[in-house]
């Protein structure tokens, strides 16, 4: 039994509407799978983190942290927002702007021993530039410090 043009319209369109449909699920699986959250210290302290979930945090690098491994790659140092601290784990070759006291970015995600296990590690490019959300996140944990300091 042969379909009439009329059908034959109406399966296309019907084809049609579900390959967009496809492309757009595709589409948007692709941006959620890509989308990485940033995270400062503090909230990494308090478990408001993803768990399996990679995640960015930010801070400073803490002064007198850095241990490097004997194989030359692997790196442990400890990321503050000057509230709470965070051990942070790398293995490759970091920025040469990585220095202690100065800004940084990792990217990675948390185990359950609240070790960071980094898989990508920036560090701030000049001494004016910091990621807004980190900028923030360290106001807001110095203005926090402050208000938790009792008056003598």
């Amino acid at each position: 039994m042969a379909l009439k043009a009329r059908h034959k319209r109406f399966v296309l369109i019907g084809i049609g509407l579900a390959l967009i449909g496809l492309a757009a699920m595709l589409i948007l699986n692709a941006f959620q799978s890509n989308m990485v959250f940033f995270y400062t210290p503090t909230q990494v302290a308090k478990g408001e983190v993803p768990h399996n979930i990679g995640f960015r945090i930010g801070g400073l690098v803490e002064v007198g942290s850095i241990k490097r491994g004997d194989d030359g790659l692997t790196v442990n140092f400890v990321i503050t927002d000057t509230a709470k601290t965070v051990p942070v784990i790398y293995k490759g070759v970091l920025p040469d702007l990585f220095k202690e006291g100065k800004g940084v970015v990792a990217q990675g995600k948390v185990g359950t021993d609240g070790l960071f296990v980094a898989s990508e590690v920036l560090a701030k490019h000049d001494e004016n530039y910091m990621p807004p959300e980190a900028a923030a996140a360290l106001k807001s944990a110095q203005e926090q410090s402050k208000t938790l300091v009792m008056p003598k």
